[in-house]
């Protein structure tokens, strides 16, 4: 099950409201949506979760690119709303080529007839097409607001964006939308 929000930042404090991602094919579409949240260019946090497996923060700052983190990019590489954050800056591959259709990744290492050498590549990291199951993206995304480095990373997904709301002081208006 997801849950996808926006909270925009105002005079006033926070603005919290749900978002329907299905028409959404693009980071740029994404971007998109977050603007039209904050007529006064504020900031606005995209947040995203997958049930007990991954979350996502976008934010976006006006016109300036979105900036992206996600808790878990393996898992989100298997979800389509995953997809439309993990891009190929943010997964530190060349932009424009092709790679690996994220679909037909081996993420874990199960795929059938793959041979004990392929093993031994995507242990020792030399594979280009492997997803990990780490934190991507800046990490620093949300420390003006008052969730450095060190809270972020230690995020459960099950709780993340409770617990980002509550940090910010927006909690009442999250749970309003949920």
């Amino acid at each position: 099950m997801y849950f996808a929000a926006l909270l925009a930042r105002t005079e006033d404090g926070w603005e919290a409201s749900d978002t329907e991602l299905d028409d959404v094919e693009t980071l740029s579409d994404l971007a998109d949506l977050a603007r039209e949240a904050s007529p006064d260019e504020d900031t606005v946090l995209v947040l995203i979760e997958q049930e007990d497996a991954w979350f996502g923060v976008v934010r976006v700052d006006g016109e300036e690119d979105p900036r992206i983190y996600v808790s878990d990019a393996a898992a989100a590489a298997r979800s389509a709303y995953g997809e439309l954050l993990l891009t190929d800056e943010l997964l530190g591959r060349e932009p424009g080529s092709d790679g690996a259709d994220l679909d037909a990744l081996d993420l874990d290492g199960t795929e059938d007839g793959e041979s004990d050498s392929d093993d031994d590549a995507d242990e020792d990291g030399s594979s280009d097409d492997a997803v990990s199951h780490s934190p991507v993206g800046d990490i620093e995304i949300l420390d003006d607001l008052g969730i450095g480095e060190k809270e972020l990373r230690a995020l459960d997904a099950d709780d993340a964006l409770g617990a980002i709301a509550e940090a910010l002081g927006a909690s009442e208006v999250l749970e309003t939308v949920r």
